[in-house]
């Protein structure tokens, strides 16, 4: 065709004028996979922290030139309107939420009902097995491999079914992946111990009971949500490849665990994933400089490295006990420090969640900053000023510091938080502990104590700006996030419908 001619022409003078090899090639890549249009259907779970970072992932595709579909329900489309706006060539493929007995009508994410409510989100989109099946055999140019949130287990036995590979995304880390397949293999031996030794694992992690991965702790037998989730994290373990947001310098020894447990090398990590170079991101900064410009210009006026940015990520509130301590605590620190403090409904408030207590803005004016709702935590923690993260330590929330070369004091509360900070403080040696568990109170003179010594301790600092720079390496050509992800595509290439 006379407009192939003029395409491929117009390629080879850009590839002539261009100081970019690479890009060209991935131009020339990217139309001819379109014109082969490889179509692959992605799968993400709702909840914030699962969605964005396959969202990225699922940039990274089309900037490859697959053709992609996504699966949500009707709550969770919009969503998707950054990538969409982005790429106006991805389909969405929207199916009622099939609902459960344990979930109001209307809530379809983790966001409407908290991690609580995950377990009944799963099985609920699980009763859309038939429905996808039944659209796959109306396709005239179906999706040639379904890539699936690692909550969402069942989709392995659906693409199996269906006959194509399935590649299960995991929005976590790989040592949190190692724990939950080792106790599902040994749950007999870990199921009564109070302290949980996992000597098969490298550096022999050790865990009390209570710290362990929700899915492993709340497990009930023969019931049938709980035999939905556990079947899906077995099969996993049989997708045709595992794909974490992840990267080899942080979690080698777990990555290499789990490609012999799952006996092939098909285990990669693309972490972290949002820093993958490619023309465009889409994430919209939904930073409002104008509403932010007191942050930023008292950041400026900051000094290096010396500000605490504290916050505990979308969904945890603080009791009322909780947020006099941390108040009291970043008082007595004598550290510049941002605190970002949720707003309370009335309930919220009678069920003993805490407010910042009254006079203790004025009592750190100049020192001290608070956020009262949502704040710009990426431009934040990348600003110069800031030096340390106080944080839960969710994986995303980890990653961030990571890539901000801040050091993180963690203060786990739940779900894979203890975990992540056994790898960052006990295995890494990059951050401290300050508190932990979801109820605890802390000490706030001690709390004051641990947050000034970890602000002023040159050899953490210089261990995060070291990972900080890891982590950047790992996403350049020649990196090992790079290498992986370019070995995904080469994959996803090689199939046919």
């Amino acid at each position: 065709h006379h407009s192939n001619i003029t395409m491929i022409s117009n390629l080879y003078i850009s590839l002539v004028h261009s100081n970019s090899l690479n890009f060209c090639l991935l131009i020339v890549r990217k139309y001819t996979m379109s014109q082969n249009g490889i179509h692959i259907l992605i799968f993400p779970f709702p909840a914030q922290g699962h969605i964005l970072p396959l969202l990225d992932f699922t940039h990274q595709l089309l900037l490859h030139g697959f053709k992609i579909t996504i699966l949500v329900t009707p709550k969770n489309v919009p969503i998707l309107d950054p990538l969409i706006s982005t790429h106006p060539s991805v389909k969405t493929l929207v199916f009622p939420f099939p609902g459960h007995p344990s979930l109001s009508a209307g809530i379809e994410n983790v966001k409407d009902v908290g991690d609580a409510g995950g377990p009944a989100i799963v099985v609920g989109l699980s009763k859309l097995h038939g429905p996808i099946l039944e659209w796959f055999k109306a396709q005239s140019n179906p999706p040639v491999a379904i890539v699936y949130d690692f909550i969402l287990g069942w989709t392995q036995d659906l693409a199996q079914e269906i006959g194509i590979p399935g590649f299960v995304f995991y929005t976590s880390g790989a040592l949190l992946i190692s724990i939950i397949i080792d106790i599902w293999k040994n749950f007999e031996a870990y199921k009564d111990l109070g302290l949980v030794e996992l000597n098969g694992l490298p550096k022999s992690p050790r865990f009390v009971r209570e710290h362990l991965p929700p899915v492993c702790l709340k497990f009930k037998e023969d019931d049938p949500t709980w035999e939905i989730i556990r079947n899906g994290f077995i099969a996993n373990t049989r997708s045709f490849g595992s794909i974490f947001n992840t990267f080899e310098a942080l979690e080698s020894d777990y990555l290499g665990f789990l490609k012999k447990e799952m006996g092939h090398e098909r285990v990669y990590s693309i972490g972290s994933i949002n820093l993958v170079g490619g023309p465009g991101r889409i994430r919209k900064s939904n930073v409002d400089y104008e509403a932010n410009e007191k942050v930023f210009t008292w950041l400026d006026e900051s000094p290096n490295e010396s500000v605490l940015y504290v916050a505990f990520g979308s969904q945890k509130l603080l009791t009322k006990a909780q947020m006099e301590a941390l108040t009291i605590g970043l008082e007595n620190s004598g550290v510049r420090f941002i605190l970002v403090a949720k707003q309370l409904i009335a309930q919220q408030k009678e069920q003993g969640f805490g407010l910042v207590p009254e006079g203790f803005e004025e009592r750190v004016s100049g020192r001290g900053l608070v956020i009262k709702g949502w704040a710009p935590q990426v431009e934040i923690l990348g600003h110069r000023a800031v030096g340390g993260f106080l944080s839960h330590c969710g994986w995303n929330s980890v990653l961030e510091a990571i890539v901000a070369g801040v050091v993180i004091l963690g203060w786990p509360m739940e779900t894979d938080q203890f975990i992540n900070t056994w790898l960052l403080v006990d295995n890494m040696k990059t951050s401290v502990r300050v508190c932990e568990g979801s109820d605890s109170v802390p000490n706030p003179i001690e709390l004051g104590r641990r947050i000034n010594e970890a602000m002023s301790n040159d050899l953490l600092k210089e261990r995060a700006q070291k990972m900080r720079d890891e982590a950047y390496e790992a996403v350049k050509i020649g990196g090992s996030s790079k290498r992986d992800l370019d070995s995904i595509v080469r994959k996803l290439a090689q199939l046919k419908s």
